[in-house]
Order: C-alpha cells, then structure tokens, then sequence
C-alpha cells in the first residue's frame, strides 16, 4: 500500500515542480524584457507573494530551454543544486543573487527556478 501512495504523490510533486519553474522562467524573462533601459521591476511582498514579477508560461520555459536561448539558475542553496537541477542550469542561491548578478550578461534571457 505505500509503493501505492508514493506513485501518487509523483504527479502531483512533478505538476508543483513545473509550476514552480514556470514562475521562475517568467520573472527572469520579463525582468531582462523590462530592464533594457529602464528601471528594475520593483517588487514588493504582500500577503506571502511577491508582486511585480513577470511570469511565463512551463510551454514558453521549455522553448527556451529545447533551445538554448535562456540561461537557467538554480536559486536553492548549493546542498540541493548538488541533489538534482536542470541539466546546465547554474547555481546562485538566492541570498548570493545580487552579490553575484555579474556571472550572469545583462543581455541573456535569464530564467530562474527554486525547485
């Protein structure tokens, strides 16, 4: 019965993953759209959510990886990038972000993720 119950959990933490990687893919995407000489998004936190940050679509992050155009960074910390990541994705945990923002070119399409 729990080979059972694990096989249904599967799904559903798949479907969360690519939720989660959408989001990602979409704040970077509108970031690096809207950063072209204009002023960075400004974010604020309101009721547990991050507002201000664009999204993109699971079908447009997987595009973009299929063909290379975004750069894909792992914002967990490192113990987890060395569990599992997105093949070629880069680690920059989220609270080095900003200190390391020049690994990444103003240029690229950068997308995100945290799981």
């Amino acid at each position: 019965m729990a080979t059972s119950t694990r096989r249904s959990t599967i799904p559903i933490l798949l479907i969360l993953l690519g939720f989660l990687f959408v989001l990602g893919a979409v704040l970077i995407f509108f970031f690096l759209q809207n950063n072209v000489n204009t002023p960075a998004i400004e974010t604020t936190i309101q009721s547990g959510q991050l507002t201000g940050i664009p999204r993109i679509t699971l079908v447009e992050a997987k595009a973009a990886f299929d063909s290379q155009e975004a750069v894909f960074v792992d914002v967990r910390d490192a113990a987890s990038y060395a569990e599992d990541h997105i093949p070629g994705s880069l680690s920059i945990p989220l609270t080095e972000l900003e200190a390391r923002m020049d690994e990444l070119k103003p240029e690229d399409w950068v997308i995100t993720y945290c799981t």
